[in-house]
């Protein structure tokens, strides 16, 4: 099968020099195995992309020497395409409406960034067929108890990740009536045909969710390449709030593309020491 990647970028701020590290690696896997190469506008939450920094990404990424084959995708205008995912994985009886609140879930683990959602917690089987639309509540994916995930990733070797241990129940459709990044990246990656996808090992777990999203729907697992994360001085992730070190800053401050390639390749060097 002929090798595809992807670019996705979240237009929630501009790109900063972990993008341009873990795109820089996209691109050279597409590229050295004579495949092709999408770009995906992840523009979803309608609350925090904007066009200007979709518009900023894609112009810091072809400033980079960054390419793509064919049309931007953007996630915003396939709703309808995540609707029918949606409605599979209820069909299926994979997913169930959460009536727990927010602040219910956090109050479990008040310093973890995502407690693991109880199975005590978990509406009765057969709740969902009440619901035609996922709107106004929020919709989980039924982790199965115990479910052991282990995949090889093509950077650092064999990954296991344990279900109501390392992650419980998560979120696939949110009560705002948006898609989870889970299930979109899912939907997306299957409709798209992407053979291998190239991200930050902080999404480690995510990769789990998603293997059993695909199980789920009976669709090819695609290869997984993660990425050691750039951080900054004080050995913190970058965000796109890492002033100073966003690409539209440093080409400002009269970095060219190759200085700036470099200064992430140095970056990743140091996140794994």
């Amino acid at each position: 099968m002929k090798y595809l990647g992807r670019l996705a970028p979240t237009p929630t701020g501009y790109l900063h020099l972990g993008h341009a590290s873990t795109f820089s690696i996209a691109h050279r896997r597409a590229r050295e195995a004579g495949g092709g190469l999408l770009l995906r506008i992840e523009d979803l939450d309608p609350l925090r992309c904007r066009s200007e920094f979709a518009a900023a990404a894609m112009e810091d990424l072809k400033w980079l020497g960054l390419d793509w084959d064919g049309e931007p995708v953007f996630q915003s205008q396939r709703r309808n395409h995540f609707l029918e995912v949606w409605q599979r994985l209820k069909s299926g009886g994979h997913i169930y409406p959460c009536l727990r609140s927010r602040r219910e879930i956090s109050t479990l683990a008040p310093h973890e960034e995502e407690p693991i959602f109880p199975i005590e917690w978990r509406t009765p089987q057969g709740t969902a067929e009440g619901y035609s639309k996922p709107r106004g509540v929020n919709w989980r994916f039924r982790v199965p108890e115990g479910a052991v995930l282990r995949f090889h990733d093509q950077n650092l070797g064999l990954v296991e990740k344990v279900g109501q241990r390392d992650f419980g129940d998560f979120l696939v459709w949110n009560r705002d009536d948006v898609p989870a990044y889970e299930l979109a990246v899912v939907a997306d990656d299957m409709a798209m045909g992407i053979t291998e996808v190239v991200r930050g090992a902080d999404l480690l777990t995510s990769t789990a969710r998603q293997i059993l999203l695909y199980e789920a729907l009976g669709a090819r697992t695609p290869a997984f390449f993660h990425c050691a994360l750039v951080c900054d001085k004080e050995g913190r992730r970058l965000a796109k709030r890492s002033g100073g070190l966003s690409i539209r800053e440093l080409r400002e401050a009269g970095k060219t593309p190759e200085e700036i390639l470099r200064m992430a390749e140095v970056g990743r060097i140091i996140s794994k020491l």
